[in-house]
């Protein structure tokens, strides 16, 4: 008796009425960006030293480009923007390294950044203000380019609206943080990677990602001693010759130990209306100026500075203040320079101080300061603290 040749079919039957469709091309092309995403982060993380240099170099072209605030205004505006958000990226995909790879991170970080990094975890509001803040400084002035082409009516409106959305940002950080001071920037900065600890970075990554490290001969002085009986090591002495860094890296200050939420003190009274003051300063001055029909009137400029020093004269002094605050407020009198090259101080002392001094400069040098004469002259943003 014959049997049927699909007897002999041990291969399972597949359903009727379902036949194997091959995957969707489309959802092949979606899946393919996380992808390309986690290399680049890999990449980003086993070179986090390069990538900080070719940013600095970036950076610097931007403000080196002959005619770059002229005809090419905008390009280059874009291209510095450009650098600085993707570099908010980078910061990302470093602490996210950081938290994984304890090997990446600073043995003592500075307490700006403990501080940030507390309210960042802390607080996912914290985190998407200060992101919000952050993106609208380093776009800023690209806006302001992009509106002015549209008439000085609408150049002002977004000023104003860019100025009020940093204030609401500002202010709302200094109620998520219980009434403390702010600080600049807002999220963590990226820390500096010496030499050595670049090298260790790069061997705990490739033993993490499992890659094969051979063992690296250390120095003398690098190499720890195993004491016979009780099998503890003791710690590597010392570079004769470095000493002196060797003991500033282990020695811890009250700060160190301090809680990071105890870096920055809840503000007493007078203390949260100075920084209400400092908040609002730029905002009065923008919308002051809108309304000034003339460059060389001192009352929006006068307005400004006087939010500015009330702020200064009702902050909290003494010893109740942190060593971070006083760091953070060092930073606000610096800035406070940039007084001089706003309104009629510029339009009366600055600048025919800057021409004097153009004048005297080699050709290349006094091209490039003439380019920047014109970004102070036409644009807000760009003398903006």
């Amino acid at each position: 008796m014959s049997l049927p040749a699909d007897h002999f079919n041990t291969s399972p039957s597949r359903p009727p009425g379902k036949p194997h469709k091959p995957q969707n091309p489309i959802q092949s092309m979606l899946s393919m960006p996380p992808k390309w995403l986690s290399m680049y982060g890999d990449f980003i993380t086993k070179n986090s030293h390069q990538v900080s240099q070719i940013e600095s170099a970036l950076r610097s072209l931007t403000y080196i480009i002959p005619g770059r605030f002229r005809d090419q205004e905008i390009a280059s505006e874009t291209l510095h923007s450009g650098v600085q958000l993707l570099s908010i990226y980078h910061d990302a995909v470093l602490r996210g390294a950081v938290s994984k790879i304890p090997a990446l991170s600073p043995k003592i970080p500075s307490p700006h950044t403990r501080y940030t990094r507390f309210w960042s975890a802390k607080s996912r509001l914290y985190r998407r203000i200060a992101l919000l803040l952050q993106v609208v400084q380093y776009t800023e002035l690209l806006w302001e380019m992009a509106a002015k082409r549209k008439g000085e009516k609408v150049r002002w409106r977004v000023i104003i609206i860019l100025e009020i959305i940093k204030a609401a940002c500002r202010l709302l950080l200094m109620r998520v943080t219980n009434s403390r001071p702010l600080v600049t920037p807002a999220l963590p900065e990226r820390e500096p990677i010496t030499t050595e600890a670049d090298q260790d970075d790069g061997e705990a990554l490739k033993e993490l990602m499992g890659e094969y490290v051979p063992p690296r001969e250390k120095a003398t002085h690098e190499k720890e001693w195993t004491m016979p009986r009780t099998g503890s090591c003791l710690p590597s002495l010392p570079n004769p010759g470095d000493i002196g860094s060797y003991l500033m890296n282990r020695v811890l200050t009250a700060d160190d130990i301090k809680p990071a939420a105890k870096l920055l003190n809840t503000l007493s009274r007078s203390g949260q209306t100075a920084e209400i003051l400092h908040i609002l300063a730029p905002l009065v001055y923008a919308v002051a100026l809108s309304r000034s029909k003339n460059k060389k009137s001192w009352t929006p400029w006068i307005l400004g500075l006087s939010f500015e020093y009330a702020a200064r004269q009702l902050r909290d002094k003494g010893l109740r203040s942190t060593a971070l605050e006083n760091e953070e407020w060092g930073k606000r009198y610096w800035a406070a320079g940039w007084w001089t090259m706003r309104g009629a101080f510029y339009e009366n002392f600055t600048k025919g101080l800057v021409h004097g001094v153009s004048r005297r400069m080699p050709s290349l040098v006094s091209g490039i300061l003439e380019d920047y004469e014109y970004l102070w002259e036409n644009y807000y943003f760009s003398t903006s603290a």
